[in-house]
């Protein structure tokens, strides 16, 4: 039997169009004022319906969580932000309404206006769920600087921290990472962020890193994947980790870190300052026999360290250092794991790994040339850095020289 504090049209695939369509749906909602939780994903609603729903759920003040995703498929572009608007107005009247998960809805920067207001004033917001939205990187700009005025709107209401970001696939792209950077530094005690396959190259990725990320010290689950490091951003995250000693599961497969990205990426952990992680996702990476060592020479210092996914990268699967990270895993399984039950996922050690292609010359010179590329860039940054500090240091001395020469010794 149901909770009645869930209410659920779940996957029915209803098409709602107006008021008289959805109110048979939604009777027993409109008497249960103990509701705590909605779930509409997975059908359609057009203005009149969502209009209708809305007035409903202006009297549950007991919603805690409302599930949204995948309500406008097949709505024309001009209906969704009317119908969008009077579903969020509604939730913004709800004081212990938590959890929103508007996914997989059409939305872009021609319909996130009422989506920005609502992130603008909801303080007693906690988790956000916008995956696949088609967002864009000039709305993505709008809805990071959105939710940095909602920090200041938490801090002034003194409402609890934002803890939950998921915001995939939805080509956030360079061209957003400073304002989301500035959001990320603003909601400082986030524990969760997922923002998977959203284009973003390796400067974008440094700048959420260094002058996003680094703030948020008690992160527990960062999944970057899916987006471009190279170098570069690799060197950033090796910089960074040491800042989030809660961090329990890093996903960053299929970035490109690249050889010297595994290398780094294997230093910072073996540190030390990393050790809750639980689970490292480093699939289709070109790490090297040399990044895998560094791994395997790191994980003593992770003494948490259950999960290891490698499958995909540039070395023997008989390689030494694979087999001392599986032997390793396999004993922290043996001493820490909850027992298995016949059919149980065992979510404990390597994943499988594929035989590894030959590859033909001309990629490994393509590979080579990528990593040169990587290290001078590297280089540069280091001479940029290095001419900075000793201009500024100049600077200082020459000043300092005048002042002096300007001084009457008595």
């Amino acid at each position: 039997m149901a909770s009645s504090k869930t209410f659920s049209l779940e996957g029915k695939g209803l098409k709602l169009d107006s008021e008289t369509d959805i109110n048979p749906h939604i009777e027993l909602l409109k008497s249960n004022n103990e509701v705590e939780e909605v779930h509409f994903l997975g059908n359609t609603l057009g203005i009149g319906a969502c209009e209708a729903l809305a007035e409903v759920l202006k009297q549950k003040k007991e919603l805690k969580v409302a599930n949204f995703a995948d309500i406008y498929t097949g709505r024309l572009l001009s209906e969704i932000p009317f119908a969008l608007d009077a579903l969020l107005k509604a939730l913004l009247t709800l004081p212990k309404l938590h959890t929103v998960n508007l996914s997989d809805n059409a939305f872009g920067l021609n319909t996130v206006a009422p989506l920005v207001s609502f992130l603008e004033a909801h303080t007693p917001l906690e988790h956000l769920i916008l995956n696949n939205n088609g967002m864009g990187p000039h709305a993505g700009v709008l809805l990071a600087d959105a939710l940095t005025e909602l920090a200041k709107k938490k801090k002034e209401a003194g409402a609890p921290s934002l803890r939950t970001v998921i915001c995939g696939r939805n080509r956030l792209e360079n061209g957003s990472m400073a304002a989301w950077a500035k959001a990320y530094a603003a909601h400082d005690n986030v524990t969760h962020i997922k923002m998977v396959q959203n284009g973003i190259r390796q400067e974008g990725v440094t700048l959420l890193l260094k002058d996003g990320l680094k703030h948020t010290k008690g992160i527990q689950v960062l999944d970057l994947q899916d987006n471009t490091f190279t170098a570069m951003a690799s060197r950033a995250l090796a910089d960074v980790i040491h800042e989030w000693q809660e961090l329990r599961e890093l996903g960053v497969g299929d970035c490109l870190l690249g050889a010297r990205g595994g290398v780094m990426l294997g230093e910072a952990l073996a540190a030390g300052k990393n050790k809750t992680l639980e689970v490292l996702r480093l699939q289709f990476n070109d790490i090297d026999a040399k990044g895998v060592k560094a791994l395997a020479d790191a994980q003593d210092a992770l003494p948490k360290l259950r999960r290891v996914e490698l499958n995909g990268n540039k070395f023997s699967e008989e390689d030494i250092s694979i087999e001392k990270l599986k032997e390793a895993l396999d004993a922290r399984r043996e001493a820490d794991g909850p027992p298995m039950e016949d059919g149980e996922h065992d979510d404990w050690g390597m994943d499988e790994l594929d035989e590894l292609d030959e590859e033909s010359d001309e990629e490994d010179g393509e590979a080579a040339e990528e990593d040169d590329e990587d290290e001078k860039e590297l280089e540069r940054v280091d001479q940029a850095e290095e001419e900075n500090v000793a201009q500024d240091e100049s600077k200082e001395v020459d000043q300092l020289a005048e002042l002096l020469g300007q001084t009457e010794i008595k």
